[in-house]
């Protein structure tokens, strides 16, 4: 059985064309959806591939209907394979129950893989070359070392509570847990180097 999927981004856009489409590919059902490419709420897709059988095939007019992205893409097609249900569309002329079909997959497949791994190497080697020039990552501190002593003060004092230290240097309870957390370890540091 073939279960066809449509998806525009808008209501103004129509969805008569792909519709038409596939009913002449011989669809038995199609599901519906008008919604961004990156929105990740599509019930017409969920629909869909909670309908679809083993045996079956998730045609599409074009891959850019299916997916937010080509790693969503490929997750799709993945859930597809592992309940046997074949994935074809029509533009592109790519049916996973075919051999060439199920090539193409791989290969966008492995290009996915070998982007995050660029995406990867980059971000390190950025990472390295700015600690090399003695820039560490992060947000920038909101206190100085001055302020920082006086919260962790006002902290052993007792006498505040923390929600009062986090208003009087208007931070958020988290980044207070942080400065706190950075001292004590910056302490046992120094009394453990002085041993």
């Amino acid at each position: 059985m073939k279960i066809g999927y449509v998806r525009v981004s808008t209501h103004e856009q129509n969805l008569d064309m792909q519709k038409d489409v596939l009913k002449s590919y011989g669809c038995d059902e199609i599901f519906t959806d008008i919604a961004s490419g990156a929105k990740t709420d599509r019930p017409g897709l969920e629909q869909a591939l909670e309908y679809i059988r083993t045996g079956d095939s998730l045609v599409v007019w074009k891959l850019d209907r299916l997916g937010r992205s080509i790693q969503h893409l490929i997750q799709i097609v993945n859930e597809l394979n592992s309940k046997q249900i074949g994935f074809h569309s029509l533009q592109e002329n790519i049916d996973t129950n075919t051999s060439g079909g199920k090539l193409v997959f791989h290969i966008f497949g492995a290009l996915a893989e070998f982007e995050r791994d660029l995406i990867r190497e980059r971000t390190q080697a950025g990472l390295k070359a700015a600690r090399t020039r003695g820039r560490l990552g992060g947000r920038p501190l909101l206190l100085n070392s001055r302020q920082v002593k006086r919260l962790i003060e006002l902290y052993d004092d007792q006498k505040s509570t923390v929600d009062e230290i986090c208003k009087i240097f208007n931070i958020s309870r988290p980044s207070f847990y942080n400065y706190l957390n950075k001292a004590r370890e910056n302490r046992t540091a120094i009394q453990t180097s002085k041993f």
